[in-house]
């Protein structure tokens, strides 16, 4: 069986390792939801890993409802989000854009007021980031089944504009209770038309979209994500074996470049999730790569990849602190803690401040040769 350190092919993409860097909202693009040059610092010091997803990018401003978040739907983005990729290129890096359509949790204030859409008129429970603080989610409206072909638009639009900005594919986020999720499974789709009901119409918009960004782009440069074993954003299914396993189904019939799953374990720092892991089942029907995530630590990933469960491992908050991921857990290297306050602010503290591991070693050796209170350490040779 291949471990975490061999290459892997993702359609058109050669990834030399099987870490994985997840996608991670991190809020440094503009108000106006333009990339920026922080940006480029930050995902070119990861450029280790065998493929960067990227921050969950909007496709259009109906579908973008998080504070300082980047899009891709407009020139400007695009010509912004240059430099990033560039910038990872040049350490030696692959990276694609996760394209993201929130749905129902999109925040009225992101849209002068009008309401959000989402499978049906529903609305998220607690509490929405907005520019102006949390507040309570209002009820989405139902997407009228004559804006579904816009809504395709706006996805091959993305995808062509994510090629133009120099990233190697995209991921469609089909996960975590945003809209293809919300279309998805049935505590949020109570729809009556082709998208409502039995699986095949849940599954109907997924399947589209997919098979519109392929046609764009090639399905060799086409990742989709999905979350089938919990609960997102108080979106939920109760059976959801049959459903991800058509879904799997159908992805592999496109003929995508990977499938990534986040699958909280039975007991993973999140809570235990609603259902065990579907993966075995989606494994048996789909033909590509297969990618998990969640809660992963390196003994996890590899025990995961020599059983054969998953092709690759994608990992989120072990990449916030420590850019070098994949070197630090190839050499037993401890991994630095991350700072859950700066998640989400502007600059660059708890963003692109953390060391690699060389720089780290170093610095603690340099303490304990010269403590913090010696004049050499200080600068202060009064």
């Amino acid at each position: 069986m291949p471990t975490l350190f061999d290459p892997i092919q993702l359609g058109a993409i050669a990834a030399p390792n099987r870490m994985f860097m997840a996608p991670l909202t991190r809020g440094r693009g503009t108000r106006e939801h333009v990339p920026t040059a922080l940006m480029a610092e930050y995902y070119a010091q990861r450029a280790s890993a065998g493929l960067i997803i990227s921050e969950a990018t909007g496709i259009s401003r109906q579908g973008l409802g998080w504070p300082f978040a980047p899009g891709i739907w407009s020139e400007e983005q695009v010509a912004a989000w240059r430099p990033v990729t560039d910038a990872v290129k040049r350490a030696g890096g692959r990276i694609v854009c996760q394209l993201w359509h929130m749905g129902r949790i999109v925040h009225p204030s992101f849209l002068d007021g009008a309401k959000a859409v989402s499978a049906s008129a529903t609305a998220a429970p607690a509490y929405a980031h907005t520019y102006d603080g949390k507040q309570p989610h209002a009820e989405a409206r139902a997407l009228d089944a004559d804006e579904i072909p816009g809504l395709l638009l706006d996805y091959r639009r993305a995808a062509r504009n994510a090629l133009l900005a120099g990233f190697d594919g995209v991921e469609i986020h089909a996960a975590n209770g945003y809209l293809i999720d919300q279309f998805l499974r049935a505590s949020a789709n109570h729809r009556t038309d082709a998208y409502g009901g039995s699986i095949e119409n849940r599954a109907r918009l997924l399947r589209e979209v997919t098979e519109a960004v392929a046609g764009e782009i090639g399905a060799d440069r086409t990742g989709v994500r999905l979350s089938p074993n919990g609960e997102s954003q108080g979106v939920n299914d109760p059976d959801p074996v049959p459903l991800f396993r058509h879904a799997a189904k159908l992805l592999s019939d496109i003929g995508i470049a990977f499938l990534e799953l986040r699958e909280p374990p039975p007991e993973g720092t999140r809570g235990k999730p609603d259902h065990p892991p579907v993966h075995p089942e989606i494994r048996a029907v789909f033909d590509g790569p297969l990618v998990l995530n969640s809660d992963f630590d390196g003994v996890r990933a590899m025990a995961t990849l020599e059983k054969g469960e998953a092709d690759a491992i994608a990992f989120g908050r072990g990449f916030l602190a420590n850019p070098d991921l994949p070197s630090r857990i190839q050499h037993a290297i401890p991994l630095a803690p991350d700072h859950m306050e700066t998640w989400y602010t502007q600059g660059p503290e708890g963003y692109t401040d953390y060391p690699t591991a060389d720089v780290a070693l170093l610095d603690e050796a340099l303490e304990e040769t010269f403590p913090a209170s010696d004049p050499i350490a200080t600068g202060d040779f009064r």
